[in-house]
């Protein structure tokens, strides 16, 4: 089995529907090691961070941040260590659109 460490998916979602940050490939599993949350206005904002197991549709048991607010031209970062299976999915939310960009970082194990 090969590591791959990187930057795993990185996207601004331009409305305030979910969005899919990251989706585990087939055959891999993934240590995620942070995921970063940046407000670009000049306005406090929120966001929420679901994590999918195998593609399952979104549910409150899901959501690992709801809500967390991200003052204004800040940045949030979790540090969190979790892993994923083939499948799972990294999903986001911001309560404006275009407004907050979402890196997500770690290793990939195939």
């Amino acid at each position: 089995m090969a590591d791959t460490l990187k930057v795993l998916g990185q996207i601004t979602p331009g409305d305030t529907s979910n969005a899919t940050l990251y989706t585990v490939p087939e055959n891999t599993q993934t240590t995620v090691s942070s995921i970063a949350a940046c407000n670009l206005t000049a306005g406090a904002l929120t966001f929420r961070i679901a994590i999918r197991p195998k593609g399952a549709s979104i549910n409150n048991k899901h959501y690992i941040y709801y809500g967390k607010s991200v003052g204004a031209n800040d940045s949030v970062f979790v540090i969190i260590g979790i892993t994923l299976s083939d499948d799972d999915i990294v999903t986001v939310q911001s309560s404006s659109a275009d407004e907050i960009s979402f890196s997500i970082f770690g290793v990939e194990t195939s």
